[in-house]
């Protein structure tokens, strides 16, 4: 029984760190960091970190209108929300 429930805990905190996959298109066809950046604020979040991440998308931390914290993925070639936490 600890087995079991030991793998399915390791499960469900793995699936919290992974991050979700945008795209296989080429940097080259990707929307600049600045553009997105411009979009984040533009809706009211403040950006204090902006990464690219394994699965291809852009990722942000920052904070939303209300201070409250916020980790949002972008797709690289359209600038839209793909997952917002």
């Amino acid at each position: 029984m600890r087995i079991l429930f030991t793998a399915a805990f390791a499960s469900l905190a793995f699936s919290a760190w992974a991050s979700p996959f945008c795209t296989k298109e080429p940097e080259s066809v990707w929307l600049s960091d600045a553009v997105v950046r411009e979009r984040a604020v533009a809706t009211g979040n403040s950006v204090e970190v902006f990464k690219k991440t394994k699965g291809n998308c852009y990722e942000v931390y920052g904070r939303n209108a209300k201070g409250k914290r916020v980790e949002i993925y972008y797709h690289p070639v359209t600038g839209e929300i793909v997952e917002e936490h």
